[in-house]
């Protein structure tokens, strides 16, 4: 019955899928990448940009490829980033992200060890922007997509306002203090891939994850994790996902991941913080 009463909508549907490609683009917060000052060399960074993500990267592939374990750093952010957010409790929540994101990722190769034990490579992460989610124009998102999808078979995609976004920085070290991988990253939200929460973190927390899987594919495969064919998650990624326990003790630290709980506040454009309860020590 709703069918017949709208006619229209396949034309409709058509249309939106042809522009999506455009409105990725269009509909996209920019965001540069930042330097900080958190890594031991900026030299022989060497540039990519991709459709959604800039980034400069270097790495030493054989020394990387040889680690067989890491230790991670919790991620911090520059006093400009922190700026930018009202709650300490919301950025924490983002570095985490980074830091578990890293740790589930880094897992697929390297045994992740804790504090006190000896590790090839160290690998540390630095937020140094953060463009904070506009929260009204997030939640008049989300009632867009709840409005569409009643009418629609697909919601509409994201109105491009008040996107937030992230840069940051990591390396990772040799034992002998030495750099062998380091990263500047940053990308924006964009009306197609992040879905708007209420939240100043909203597109923040959503791309930490993102960085930190960019960045541990560069230290596991010790080359760029851009240009190449998506990848089959591994079994314990999966997991991982769904919010189960990590596959290392070292990577518990972080929390586990919101898992389903994540998945239903982040339809209903919820804050992070509502399924998320960040690192073991912040609870």
């Amino acid at each position: 019955m709703l069918m017949k009463a709208l006619p229209f909508w396949p034309k409709l549907l058509q249309a939106v899928i042809g522009l999506l490609p455009v409105l990725c683009l269009a509909g996209c917060a920019n965001i540069p990448l930042q330097q900080g000052t958190s890594l031991t060399s900026y030299q022989g960074l060497a540039a990519h940009k991709g459709l959604l993500t800039k980034a400069a990267m270097k790495a030493d592939r054989d020394t990387l490829l040889e680690a067989r374990t890491v230790r991670i750093v919790p991620t911090e952010f520059s006093p400009a980033a922190a700026s930018m957010i009202k709650e300490p409790k919301d950025l924490r929540l983002v570095a985490n992200a980074i830091d578990r994101s890293l740790c589930v990722s880094l897992s697929d190769r390297l045994e992740v060890v804790g504090d006190a034990e000896n590790a090839d490579l160290t690998v540390h992460a630095n937020i140094t922007a953060l463009v904070p989610t506009d929260v009204v124009a997030s939640g008049v998102a989300v009632a867009t997509s709840f409005g569409s999808s009643m009418v629609l078979p697909v919601s509409l995609p994201r109105i491009p306002l008040g996107l937030g976004g992230i840069a940051v920085e990591a390396e990772a070290l040799g034992t002998d203090g030495t750099q062998k991988a380091a990263m500047l990253w940053a990308r924006g939200a964009n009306s197609i891939t992040e879905k708007p929460r209420m939240s100043q973190v909203g597109d923040a927390y959503s791309l930490a994850s993102k960085f930190g899987d960019d960045f541990a594919k560069l230290v596991v495969n010790g080359k760029s994790p851009f240009g190449r064919w998506p990848e089959v998650p591994s079994g314990q990624k999966i997991w991982s996902t769904l919010g189960g326990k990590a596959k290392y003790a070292a990577c518990r630290t972080f929390g586990r991941a919101p898992g389903v709980a994540g998945l239903v506040t982040g339809k209903f454009g919820l804050p992070p913080g509502w399924s998320d309860r960040g690192a073991i020590s912040q609870r």
